[in-house]
């Protein structure tokens, strides 16, 4: 936990094991850290979450095991929807929340995912060669751990898909590349349709992944989560 009591969680996205966050996580300072979703870090950490609602749910328990009286959640593409549920959870669990920021992710209710993405790895292959083409090439070993571990993240996200979701109190921070082919200027506005406590937009240079690696971005999140 932070001097200032507060920790700030972020999310990775789909198939992610957090590498394109370090240096976000670094930058944002001793209080944040990288949510560690199961099935991701080996058998030590547990087998992948069987439906979407257990991935929030171990997602909350490793933030309430901390207990931090005040936090703040980031989460990147897939990682920005587990982070919303995830702080519904919270809320009703007392944690007082400073601030909600998605990166690269449609509001919730104009969330869409391809069949095709969901059908089998190399359907998940193509979706990301096409959302992230900066990714690395499909080699089997990049099939086999990236493209088979977003399969079943996105398979699990598709559970959330008209299921409706309760509002969160805290102000969200909502953030795009200008470049990102998943997100447009209105389906990120549309953050403002799960918060009672305000909600502001912004677009950085780049596509769905390059503004992790923006100062710009780590600028802006430090100002609006009162960082430093």
């Amino acid at each position: 936990m932070s001097a200032d009591g507060q920790d700030v969680v972020v999310f990775p996205g789909a198939g992610s094991f957090g590498g394109e966050l370090r240096p976000l996580v670094a930058g944002l300072g001793a209080s944040a850290w990288l949510m560690r979703y199961p099935g991701r870090f080996g058998g030590g950490f547990g087998g992948s979450a069987g439906s979407y609602r257990e991935l929030v749910d171990t997602c909350a328990e490793q933030v309430l095991r901390r207990r931090p009286p005040r936090c703040a959640l980031v989460g990147h593409s897939f990682g920005a929807y587990v982070a919303c549920s995830t702080a519904v959870a919270l809320e009703k669990a007392g944690v007082e929340l400073s601030g909600l920021v998605v990166i690269g992710a449609a509001a919730p209710s104009l969330l869409t995912i391809p069949e095709e993405a969901t059908r089998d790895v190399e359907g998940t292959a193509a979706y990301l060669a096409v959302v992230d083409p900066g990714l690395p090439a499909a080699t089997d070993e990049w099939r086999e751990v990236v493209a088979e571990t977003a399969l079943r993240d996105l398979r699990l996200l598709r559970e959330s898909i008209g299921a409706g979701l309760p509002r969160v109190s805290c102000p969200v921070l909502a953030a795009r590349g200008r470049d990102d082919p998943l997100t447009s200027a209105e389906s990120v506005a549309a953050w403002a349709e799960v918060t009672d406590g305000g909600c502001a937009a912004h677009v950085f240079p780049g596509g769905h992944s390059e503004l992790l690696r923006s100062p710009e971005l780590e600028g802006v999140l430090s100002d609006a989560l009162r960082l430093g």
